[in-house]
């Protein structure tokens, strides 16, 4: 999207990381749009990692992938198990991005450094409540820690 909301035409010529933190900044502005608290890279109890975790207001869980390239696609083989922690997950994606790489079962954002939009929302796979309590417990701790290491920096908290 351009400053005015508007989608621009194509990419500028950014490096991989400035694709990467753009499709990003996009997304959460997407996802805060819509009402969503988003957290960024947020460890899953698989070991995995979220590149965004979006939280509605009824604790609805959404899971953003961030993938700037065909390249970062290609290496990764691992989206599928982010289907266990999330009722919907969608790819952010730039906009010269090949779209129909995508599974038709995933849902599709598009999105610059200014905002985005959802090209496709794939339909809702919901949690098991034991699962949704404890991540969004995990959430709410990480969440709060963060905030703490904002006033207070040299403090080493929890992980």
């Amino acid at each position: 999207m351009s400053p005015s909301g508007a989608m621009s035409g194509s990419t500028p010529s950014l490096t991989r990381p400035e694709v990467t933190l753009a499709v990003c900044r996009g997304a959460c502005r997407l996802m805060r749009q819509a009402g969503h608290s988003v957290l960024l890279e947020v460890p899953l109890p698989d070991g995995r990692r979220a590149d965004i975790l979006a939280l509605g207001a009824a604790g609805e869980l959404t899971i953003v992938e961030v993938k700037s390239s065909i390249e970062d696609w290609r290496v990764d083989a691992k989206w599928p198990d982010y289907l266990a922690w999330c009722d919907r997950l969608f790819f952010a994606v730039p906009l010269d991005f090949p779209q129909a790489l995508i599974p038709v079962e995933i849902g599709l954002i598009v999105a610059d450094a200014y905002g985005g939009d959802v090209l496709r929302t794939p339909d809702r796979r919901p949690v098991t409540a034991a699962r949704r309590k404890s991540l969004l417990i995990d959430c709410a701790r990480l969440a709060s820690e963060r905030l703490a290491q904002l006033h207070d920096p040299e403090f080493c908290g929890i992980d």
